[in-house]
């Protein structure tokens, strides 16, 4: 792959999440083998893991299916509710280690970790208030931050917290206040410029303000008529979603090349990875979008 001369430093890939992928197993999924065969054909080079268990768990294998198609893997994901305490280390250890271990063995160098959501992305039930309590805020940094630390100590990764819409880590507000309780030299964002928007925040001032806490991007873009009926109806993120919340580049916001020359200038190597959710959608639906959105971002100069 070619990156264009103004933006060297930023690699750009693609996820299952572009291909509708959610889950690891779901009939209204595209097969795994599709997902990488059109991923590559789009012109992406770097991926993500997705959901544990939709690729292929076995390191050898997803590296021969991998290798085969010129993919290499830059992060895996988890979902973790750290703000709950010491009560939940073991089980969010259980999966983080999984997931790591995968991620490593395929070369990759960070792990994304999600908030976990404080109201079901399906039903719309609430688990959980929706604002956090100081504790439950001291307990969320204390819980990164040891994240962070036993992830780099066991797996040579580095964990980037991902602001998600319908958790505790979402608004300008939230996400600061995150950044500020927590070390930098440990914990680093995952800036995903559609969650971001979708909760209010501006993604260059967020850059260009805690530019040395920006470790990976995700790239994504919301469609602000929807997104204003969103805000209207209180919808939960799955429905917004099928809605068509998340839209494709460059119809909605933020603007993308404006987000990439902003996160160039932090001077490090970046990924920039296009996550367009769109689960459920038609299997034949991604591709062509994949296709347009890198050479949409090959006119911004990735």
């Amino acid at each position: 792959m070619t990156q264009g001369h103004g933006l060297s430093r930023i690699r750009i890939g693609s996820a299952p999440d572009s291909w509708g992928v959610w889950f690891p197993d779901d009939p209204r999924q595209v097969p795994w083998r599709r997902f990488l065969d059109e991923v590559s054909d789009a012109g992406y080079e770097w991926i993500e893991l997705g959901p544990y268990g939709y690729l292929p768990t076995d390191p050898e294998v997803l590296r021969a299916e991998t290798g085969r198609r010129g993919l290499k893997v830059s992060a895996g994901t988890v979902f973790t509710g750290l703000h709950h305490g010491p009560s939940v280390w073991d089980a969010t250890w259980e999966q983080v280690s999984r997931v790591a271990a995968l991620a490593r063995s395929q070369g990759a160098g960070h792990l994304v970790v999600i908030p976990s959501f404080w109201r079901d992305d399906k039903t719309g039930a609430v688990l959980e208030d929706r604002e956090l309590t100081a504790a439950q805020w001291r307990e969320l940094a204390h819980g990164y931050e040891r994240l962070a630390r036993e992830v780099r100590e066991t797996y040579g990764l580095r964990i980037v917290v991902h602001p998600h819409a319908d958790t505790h880590i979402d608004t300008e507000e939230n996400v600061t206040r995150f950044l500020d309780a927590t070390d930098a030299g440990l914990v680093s964002l995952c800036l995903d410029t559609g969650h971001y928007a979708y909760c209010g925040g501006d993604n260059v001032k967020l850059i260009e303000t805690y530019g040395s806490r920006i470790g990976y991007l995700h790239l994504k873009q919301v469609d602000p008529d929807v997104l204003a009926a969103v805000r209207t109806e209180d919808l939960p993120f799955g429905p917004a979603v099928a809605r068509g919340v998340m839209c494709e580049p460059p119809t909605g916001v933020p603007a993308l090349h404006p987000v990439l020359t902003a996160a160039q200038t932090l001077g490090i190597e970046l990924f920039a990875i296009v996550e367009q959710d769109m689960y459920p959608c038609e299997p034949d639906r991604p591709l062509p979008i994949a296709r347009r959105t890198r050479a949409h971002l090959r006119s911004c100069g990735a």
